[in-house]
């Protein structure tokens, strides 16, 4: 089999008749075709006058070793299949913290090679925490151990669901597949910039739980993760909460995928003297438009299109104050929404569904910040700063966590906006005016002062007045590292993996998904040894 790259497309070509298209683009007669699958399709809009598709196509054919001589951007495609390891099953079971992609990852995997793992979510199952997160959003009471970042599928389950990754890994086609397999649309194997959705994830992630279930493993909600036991610097037993209630497993293999927000195990982590370190991140608000507006924007007179869905964008720029402003976790025709998981503290996300047909497109803007805006040294400093930060949020908002909002005209000019523009607000339970100062240090808001303007030199009207600007959004990545060795496991503690985005090794679903499936491999490959 062989892929073919950089092939153009129409916005009104017939994909349905894959053959049909690669015999047209390719000059291949058709009869010489055994197979033909749609590998990649990306959106090439930088010509606003000529919006078309680019393809990669992945061939079967007679004669192959002819074509990959006559065809340009032809190469040959490797079969590089996942093999799930395989383990013997053991009394003391692994354990497993957290249940957002690197834990489910884990699980599916370790459940798969037979070793019957045991997962402790201190959140509840999907449709549970639906009904709470729906509950706070609509102005109830915020449950701190259930909420955007708490619960079954992790703080994915409320987001868009995006599948784009930096890295370069082998497992990846393995997770998307698994994916497609558990209810995700069967476009994110070939989509440049793949998504499920809110609400297609939500259903993925319970077919995952059921398959992990199905092969001996267990998830255990409402069961929070409140400490260890150690005997000669190995781990001997994990601790958890369910009912008010402590228990205890035996088990010589930990894998902790507890997100980014769990900072009572960060915590917890410092005072049993894991070793920990500063890790940097950045914080900013989310910005609104209306996507409308982007759709025009980033397609011109292409915008409207049925083969277009809602346009995405991606920009960064460097600062003369040091500083990099950047847009993250875009939101196409998504809401911005309330992603606390303290009392007194807040924090806003963004989330699309997978038509991405609401209102508003929203993105994160977001400034560095570093160990050396902490004021500390202390491991836990960057945890500390965002939680000072999102208590003059809440502060900001009202106190009942409504979020602090301002036009970015307004904000522009130092002043406190009191009545919304064009752009209104996603945000449930509701948005007080507030300046962004009131809550963000002012290099955060120098940078965005600064940045914005470049940013509207790139994408027409993104710096308009009547931008909606909310925040803060606080918990884009992990503030700590818990440092690992080659072999995946704690410095400080034999049998602990500290995995996934929460420990600072990943930076979306996939990567953790990919970390999760690695820390698996390495409890397989130590249970086999023992």
């Amino acid at each position: 089999m062989i892929r073919v790259g950089g092939i153009r497309a129409a916005l009104d070509t017939d994909f349905s008749d894959l053959a049909a298209v690669c015999a047209k683009k390719l000059k291949i007669s058709r009869d010489k075709l055994i197979s033909v699958r749609l590998a990649k399709k990306s959106v090439d809009a930088r010509r606003k006058n000529d919006v078309h598709f680019l393809i990669s196509l992945d061939i079967e054919a007679k004669n192959e070793d002819r074509l990959l001589k006559v065809l340009k951007n032809a190469s040959k495609l490797e079969n590089s299949e996942y093999k799930v390891p395989r383990t013997k099953a053991s009394e003391k079971r692994p354990v497993i913290v957290g249940f957002g992609p690197a834990g489910m990852f884990a699980a599916l995997v370790l459940a798969m090679a037979g070793a019957r793992p045991i997962v402790l979510e201190r959140g509840s199952d999907v449709d549970t925490r639906c009904r709470a997160v729906e509950e706070f959003q609509s102005g109830g009471k915020l449950d701190p151990e259930c909420n955007v970042q708490f619960g079954e599928g992790g703080a994915g389950t409320f987001s868009d669901g995006k599948l784009t990754t930096g890295i370069k890994d082998s497992r990846i086609g393995w997770v998307l597949g698994q994916l497609v397999e558990f209810g995700a649309p069967e476009e994110i194997l070939y989509l440049a910039k793949p998504h499920i959705g809110t609400d297609r994830l939500r259903g993925a992630v319970k077919a995952l739980r059921g398959r992990v279930v199905s092969l001996g493993g267990e998830v255990r909600f409402n069961s929070r993760f409140c400490g260890f036991e150690a005997e000669n610097g190995c781990l001997s037993a994990v601790k958890y909460i369910h009912s008010g209630a402590v228990s205890t497993i035996e088990t010589g293999s930990l894998i902790l995928a507890a997100g980014h927000s769990a900072r009572d195990v960060f915590e917890l982590l410092y005072n049993e003297k894991i070793t920990l370190s500063q890790k940097s991140f950045s914080v900013g608000v989310r910005a609104e438009h209306l996507r409308s507006d982007i759709d025009r924007a980033m397609y011109g007179d292409f915008a409207g299109h049925p083969a277009l869905k809602a346009a995405d964008y991606k920009l960064a720029v460097h600062l003369p104050n040091g500083r990099t402003l950047y847009t993250f976790c875009m939101c196409p025709g998504g809401y911005v929404v309330a992603a606390s998981s303290e009392e007194g503290r807040l924090a806003v996300n963004g989330m699309s569904c997978f038509a991405r047909d609401a209102e508003n497109s929203n993105s994160a803007l977001l400034v560095n910040v570093g160990p050396e805006d902490y004021g500390s040294d202390h491991p836990l400093a960057g945890m500390y700063f965002q939680r000072g930060l999102e208590e003059k949020a809440f502060i900001a908002g009202g106190g009942d966590y409504h979020a602090p909002a301002s036009l970015l005209g307004d904000f522009m000019n130092g002043r406190v906006s009191d009545k919304p523009g064009r752009v209104r607000s996603s945000y449930r339970p509701g948005i007080r005016f507030a300046r962004p100062e009131e809550y963000l240090p002012g290099f955060v808001c120098e940078s965005l002062r600064l940045g914005i303007r470049e940013m509207g030199k790139k994408i027409s009207g993104f710096d308009a007045d009547d931008t909606l600007l909310t925040g803060i959004e606080s918990r884009s990545s992990s503030p700590v590292r818990i440092e690992r060795g080659e072999d995946l496991q704690s410095v400080s503690l034999a049998g602990l993996y500290p995995c996934g985005e929460g420990a600072g090794y990943a930076g979306g679903i996939v990567s953790a998904a990919v970390d999760g499936m690695k820390c698996a491999e390495a409890v397989c490959r130590r249970m086999e040894e023992t």
